[in-house]
């Protein structure tokens, strides 16, 4: 055995096709909903995990996976791969990282033939997606196990997220989100715009209209990244597919993308900010 096996949570985005060309383990995250469980990205799709936000908001709950869970995912992998690595979402937001470290230490006594190496990507959403991207590459192209971490880590320090709010009206559902876009919110009608910062959600901005907001987010990246140097970019949508589409065209036009894609913005971040929120993950190339 030779290969690495890249886990990350089901918050990290990533597309199926990503997942399945790649060989990523989505450990998902679960789904409470009217005394059923259901898992994110495996039972049901964004789209319909939307519909029960409609249905009935104060009813839907959510968990981290469980330090079972995790092991399961090391268990079966351990039949073909000698190393996984593990990518979570911020420790700072969710007991995943917890969880995945809780298994990590039995799987020392379980599955002593198998290395896991446990990070923490500080961020969330197709930003930690594009991490575990960037680690299953690097294991594609043949790289030893040190050095798929490596790329882990380094995309983990280049990587932003940024996103646009439709609303404000659930920001306060889940306590992870600052109070001041509520707070702003509700004296103006303002869509706040966030990012992560230290593994924690911050409030950087605001628009009075959607399409100024947008260009407030594109003006960040260029910032952030230029429009000369290859970059890696995930536009995500809650619910607003055909404004991501649009959004993914202007992006293909004015930066030079070695990497562009559209994927749902995960059911359970869409919970704490609502339909038609919009993002960008995005980092320059390694």
């Amino acid at each position: 055995m030779s290969k690495t096996a890249v886990v990350t949570d089901s918050i990290a985005c990533l597309t199926k096709e990503h997942a399945q060309k790649y060989g990523i383990r989505i450990v998902p995250i679960n789904i409470f909903f009217e005394g059923k469980i259901y898992r994110d990205w495996i039972d049901l799709t964004a789209a319909e995990a939307y519909k029960f936000l409609d249905k009935a908001p104060q009813f839907w709950k959510s968990s981290a996976p469980s330090p079972e869970e995790f092991l399961k995912a090391y268990q079966e992998l351990s039949k073909y791969a000698q190393n996984i690595l593990v990518i979570t979402l911020s420790s700072k937001l969710s007991m995943c990282y917890s969880s995945a470290q809780t298994a990590k230490e039995t799987a020392k006594e379980q599955l002593p033939q198998v290395t896991v190496e446990v990070i923490d990507s500080e961020t969330v959403t197709a930003a930690e997606g594009l991490i575990a991207l960037a680690a299953a590459r690097a294991d594609a192209e043949g790289k030893a196990f040190a050095d798929v971490i490596a790329t882990a880590q380094k995309a983990k320090e280049h990587v932003k997220f940024v996103c646009l709010l439709e609303t404000t009206r659930h920001v306060y559902r889940t306590g992870r989100i600052p109070k001041i876009a509520s707070q702003i919110g509700s004296v103006l009608p303002v869509k706040p715009i966030l990012t992560v910062s230290h593994g924690l959600v911050r409030f950087v901005n605001a628009s009075r209209t959607k399409p100024n907001g947008i260009e407030k987010m594109l003006r960040m990246m260029r910032e952030q990244v230029g429009t000369s140097e290859p970059i890696h970019v995930a536009v995500m949508h809650a619910d607003a597919l055909k404004e991501a589409q649009e959004l993914k065209e202007r992006i293909a036009k004015e930066f030079n993308c070695a990497e562009l894609f559209i994927t749902d913005f995960s059911p359970i971040m869409g919970y704490a900010t609502g339909r038609g929120t919009l993002g960008l993950a995005f980092y320059k190339s390694l």
